[in-house]
Protein backbone atom coordinates (compact mmCIF):
# COMPACT_ATOMS: atom_id res chain seq x y z
CA UNK A 1 0.00 0.00 0.00
CA UNK A 2 1.12 3.53 -0.63
CA UNK A 3 0.72 6.26 1.10
CA UNK A 4 -1.66 8.11 -1.14
CA UNK A 5 -4.18 5.41 -0.26
CA UNK A 6 -4.21 6.39 3.32
CA UNK A 7 -7.73 7.34 4.15
CA UNK A 8 -8.21 10.74 6.89
CA UNK A 9 -7.59 9.92 10.42
CA UNK A 10 -5.73 6.42 9.37
CA UNK A 11 -2.50 5.71 11.43
CA UNK A 12 0.39 4.25 9.11
CA UNK A 13 4.20 3.41 9.19
CA UNK A 14 6.82 4.10 6.41
CA UNK A 15 8.13 0.93 4.92
CA UNK A 16 10.09 2.08 2.08
CA UNK A 17 10.54 5.06 -0.20
CA UNK A 18 10.76 4.10 -4.17
CA UNK A 19 11.73 7.51 -5.36
CA UNK A 20 15.00 8.02 -6.54
CA UNK A 21 17.41 10.89 -6.52
CA UNK A 22 16.47 13.89 -5.22
CA UNK A 23 13.07 13.40 -4.63
CA UNK A 24 13.83 10.78 -2.84
CA UNK A 25 16.91 12.36 -0.92
CA UNK A 26 14.16 15.61 -0.06
CA UNK A 27 11.17 13.35 1.38
CA UNK A 28 13.44 11.70 3.68
CA UNK A 29 15.03 14.90 4.53
CA UNK A 30 11.52 16.03 5.30
CA UNK A 31 11.58 13.28 8.09
CA UNK A 32 10.00 10.33 6.08
CA UNK A 33 12.37 7.23 6.83
CA UNK A 34 11.46 3.69 7.49
CA UNK A 35 9.50 3.70 10.99
CA UNK A 36 7.81 7.15 11.00
CA UNK A 37 4.01 6.61 11.82
CA UNK A 38 2.19 8.86 9.69
CA UNK A 39 -1.55 9.65 9.57
CA UNK A 40 -3.24 11.85 6.77
CA UNK A 41 -5.27 14.95 8.14
CA UNK A 42 -6.90 16.15 5.22
CA UNK A 43 -6.87 16.65 1.79
CA UNK A 44 -7.65 19.85 -0.28
CA UNK A 45 -10.91 20.80 -1.89
CA UNK A 46 -9.69 19.18 -5.24
CA UNK A 47 -7.82 16.23 -3.44
CA UNK A 48 -4.08 17.41 -4.05
CA UNK A 49 -1.89 17.93 -2.25
CA UNK A 50 -2.53 16.23 1.23
CA UNK A 51 -1.48 17.04 4.76
CA UNK A 52 -0.33 14.48 6.62
CA UNK A 53 0.82 14.64 10.33
CA UNK A 54 4.90 13.27 10.56
CA UNK A 55 6.99 13.75 13.57
CA UNK A 56 4.69 16.03 14.93
CA UNK A 57 3.93 18.67 12.51
CA UNK A 58 2.15 19.15 9.20
CA UNK A 59 3.53 18.06 5.81
CA UNK A 60 1.63 18.79 2.96
CA UNK A 61 2.39 16.10 -0.14
CA UNK A 62 1.37 15.68 -3.82
CA UNK A 63 -0.52 12.85 -4.59
CA UNK A 64 2.37 11.94 -7.24
CA UNK A 65 4.49 12.22 -4.33
CA UNK A 66 2.83 10.07 -1.61
CA UNK A 67 3.15 7.58 -4.31
CA UNK A 68 6.72 6.75 -3.84
CA UNK A 69 6.06 6.11 0.16
CA UNK A 70 5.08 2.32 0.94
CA UNK A 71 3.77 1.86 3.99
CA UNK A 72 1.76 -0.69 6.39
CA UNK A 73 -1.07 0.08 8.13
CA UNK A 74 -0.87 0.65 12.24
Amino acid sequence: MTLDQLQKGQPAKVLKITGKGAIRRRLMDMGLVRGVQVEMVKAAPMGDPVDYLVRGYHLSLRKSEAQMIEIDLC
